[in-house]
Formats: structure tokens, C-alpha cells, sequence
């Protein structure tokens, strides 16, 4: 699994995003533009010590991205999906794609993914957080994939 996030907008979401894989060993793909500068010390806030245990993949374009991307389905994650994330079924190489919190993405974009899913929301409302939205898709991703980081050996459990 692996988690790419389209021309992101808001520091804070990537760097969730970004201690969201690293806590979860899924790499993370950043297509600039970004809506402000990426360097560390704008994302560290909110990754805070998890960014040095991410695996980033910076991709100066939707282009390069392409390009460059590894091999498996491409999965977007939208509103304008009418497809359930929890009536999918999970490849171990799928990429999850977030689009820009202010927009989505282009239709060029949503055109190139092999599928889009929605998170089903009450009628009404528009959108979650888009790292709220990663969080829930990719760990149903990696529950039905049996594919969760193991914890470390932590002895006896305490009565």
C-alpha cells in the first residue's frame, strides 16, 4: 500500500499524513506544487519526531508522478464517487490518492485512477479532513490485506 497526496494544501494535513505512514510503514508520495514551501521545518509540527521514520516520495508534477509511480492501482478518494471504501477489495499495491483540500483534484486526474471511492458521509455534509479520510481508508486497506505493522515482542501480558 502506499498513500499520494495531489498538490496538498494545508501543512498540518501532510504532516499527519506523513506520521500516518510512517507509523504504519506505508510510503508516502508528495505531487507538488504544494499550496506553501515543503521543507521540513513547515511539516516537523505535526509529524513532529515520526518524519525521520517516513518514507517520502517528492514528485515535482502530476507528470513525473505518473512517470515514476510504482506499479498497482491507483485509487482515488473522493466525494464524487458513489463506491463505498468499505465494499472495495484491496490489492497490496494499490495507491490511495488524497486530492488538495481546497479542490480535489483535476479531471485529468480523476480520470486516471482505476477506481474512486467515497467515504460514505450522513446526507448533507460535504467532506471529511483529508487525513481523517487517509486514516480510515488505508487502515481498512491494510486490515483486509492482514498487512498492519506487528508489534514488538512486549512480554507477558499484566493481570
Amino acid at each position: 500500500m502506499r498513500l499520494a497526496l495531489f498538490e496538498p494544501d494545508i501543512p498540518p494535513n501532510l504532516g499527519t499524513i506523513l506520521r500516518l505512514g510512517a507509523c504504519l510503514e506505508t510510503p508516502v508520495h508528495v505531487i507538488e506544487p504544494c499550496g506553501f514551501p515543503f521543507s521540513v521545518q513547515v511539516v516537523r509540527r505535526s509529524a513532529m519526531d515520526y518524519l525521520e521514520h517516513a518514507e517520502i516520495h517528492r514528485h515535482d508534477s502530476w507528470q513525473q508522478f505518473q512517470a515514476e509511480r510504482p506499479a498497482g492501482r491507483l485509487l482515488l478518494l473522493t466525494t464524487r464517487s458513489s463506491v463505498p471504501y468499505t465494499e472495495f477489495r484491496f490489492a497490496a499495491g494499490d495507491i490511495l490518492l488524497l486530492g488538495r483540500e481546497s479542490a480535489g483534484v483535476p479531471a485529468h486526474v480523476h480520470d486516471a485512477a482505476d477506481a474512486r471511492l467515497a467515504v460514505p458521509l450522513k446526507p448533507g455534509l460535504r467532506s471529511i479532513n483529508v487525513a481523517t479520510a487517509a486514516a480510515m481508508v488505508l487502515g481498512e486497506a491494510l486490515r483486509q490485506l492482514q498487512a498492519f505493522p506487528r508489534p514488538a515482542e512486549q512480554g507477558p501480558p499484566r493481570p
